[in-house]
């Protein structure tokens, strides 16, 4: 029996609630519009929830502050060299014109930055750290507040376009029902990337299977499937990795991620030895460490490095990660590779080795020359006690999808825009190119949040707060 579809009329339609789509729902409400935010699972915020709240800004209060060397220049720089020149230009150049306003618009919703931090692929301190399940629950009371409405369980299934192909809508189901969600000016698509998509990774990425699943439950690729139904192109498919630095026994409730090799860790196999070099970005680092044994590398580090952990700033959380039982300790190198199933003799060359070229002795057996990305000087490993991290690549994030243009728009496999159709946030390709820089994934899901958003707007010729 033929059952009648529920149907909702709106001026605009965001799917995903995660940095990316609750700041286009915000914004967009806050202008004006009449907003629905459909979210696939019973719970808002997708993977940004589980993420560590960095965002990469430059030219902020926080840098200025600790008088921190930063450009925009030298942060396209950054993105070019971190993503080996393959990023899609008018993307990077739309971020960087538009991060000091998305800075200054978080921070009138009432977000605070803790801490300005240096990490993968910067070569100056522009990661700002916030408490992002606080930013997300800011944003979505101030959603709420414009008169946005929000729909839980809803998980979009497809596109709905006119006779001339605009997209003007999109089905979803929740409890076996289907309804139709009709927008005035557009769909936004803010579905995330697809690390819990095992079919799509089985397509485009085989070998990240061996790593730890993580990232939002939601995050199977819906919103990558129903754009590419319509034709969508797609970029940097291959360059889906992992992310290095994460226990094999990491859970859901505790972004578990240590980058110690950025505070002068080095990194070795169960064999002892060092395989890579330790301050390129953790997203190659966790390519490379799963052709290792067990696909398991160790961060190993001495009492100076200990000192430098930041209780409950994630990456540099050395205190929760030994209170977790997650780190070995011992008085002497040797100790410590019997405890944690390292080949003691050869982590002993190893470090003797490492130690030799960090004092100009010889030069350093994998090329390494800094902490992180051609800033900070190496330290020798030689302060008792020592510890060893073992620590796995972590699936947390794709970083490749959709072709965008610098509005937001999605791009079909011909380069023509699929009118109404919005892509933001993980599921979009061609910004990072081959590799990722910390910050910048929640940083380009709200400055194209806010792009997106005002795009739709001037579509349906409702002025911009």
């Amino acid at each position: 029996m033929h059952k009648t579809m529920r149907e909702h009329n709106f001026d605009l339609i965001v799917v995903g609630s995660g940095i990316a789509g609750q700041t286009a729902a915000t914004s967009a409400a806050e202008a004006g519009l009449n907003v629905a935010l459909l979210e696939k699972t019973a719970s808002l915020g997708g993977s940004s929830a589980m993420s560590g709240g960095w965002f990469a800004f430059t030219g902020t209060e926080e840098q200025k502050a600790e008088a921190i060397e930063d450009s925009p220049e030298l942060f396209l720089q950054d993105m070019l060299e971190g993503g080996q020149h393959l990023n899609d230009r008018s993307l990077l150049q739309a971020y960087l014109n538009r991060q000091e306003e998305t800075y200054r618009w978080l921070k009138d919703h009432g977000v605070q930055f803790r801490e300005v931090e240096i990490s993968a692929g910067q070569s100056a301190r522009r990661s700002h750290n916030s408490v992002i399940k606080e930013v997300l629950a800011a944003l979505h009371r101030d959603f709420t507040a414009a008169g946005g409405t929000t729909f839980l369980n809803h998980r979009a299934v497809r596109l709905v376009q006119d006779e001339s192909g605009s997209v003007i809508g999109v089905i979803t189901q929740s409890d076996q029902v289907e309804e139709q969600f009709t927008a005035n000016g557009g769909v936004i698509l803010a579905t995330g990337g697809f690390s819990r998509g095992t079919e799509l990774l089985k397509t485009f990425a085989p070998e990240q299977l061996a790593a730890i699943p993580y990232g939002g439950k939601g995050n199977t690729g819906d919103g990558l499937r129903m754009a590419w139904k319509l034709g969508a192109g797609m970029a940097d498919m291959s360059f889906i990795s992992g992310t290095y630095g994460s226990h094999p026994d990491t859970g859901e409730d505790f972004h578990e991620l240590l980058t110690a090799y950025y505070m002068g860790a080095v990194i070795v196999n169960k064999h002892g030895r060092r395989f890579v070099d330790e301050s390129k970005d953790y997203k190659t680092l966790g390519r490379v460490v799963l052709d290792q044994p067990e696909g398991l590398g160790f961060e190993i580090f001495d009492a100076k490095v200990r000192a430098k952990s930041h209780r409950g700033i994630p990456l540099k959380d050395i205190d929760t990660l030994e209170e977790l039982g997650h780190l070995h300790k011992a008085d002497t190198l040797e100790e410590l590779a019997e405890i944690a199933g390292i080949e003691p003799r050869a982590l002993s060359e190893t470090i003797r080795s490492y130690n030799a070229a960090v004092a100009g002795d010889q030069p350093d057996e994998v090329g390494r020359t800094s902490l992180c990305n051609g800033v900070g000087h190496l330290l020798p490993i030689n302060e008792a006690p020592f510890y060893a991290y073992p620590a796995k690549s972590l699936m947390t994030t794709t970083y490749c999808g959709l072709t965008i243009t610098d509005q937001a728009q999605v791009i079909d496999v011909d380069g023509e825009v699929i009118d109404g159709l919005y892509a933001i946030g993980e599921l979009t390709g061609g910004f990072h190119g081959a590799a990722y820089i910390t910050g910048t994934s929640l940083g380009k899901g709200a400055v194209f949040g806010r792009i997106a958003a005002e795009h739709v707007a001037s579509r349906l010729a409702v002025p911009t707060a």
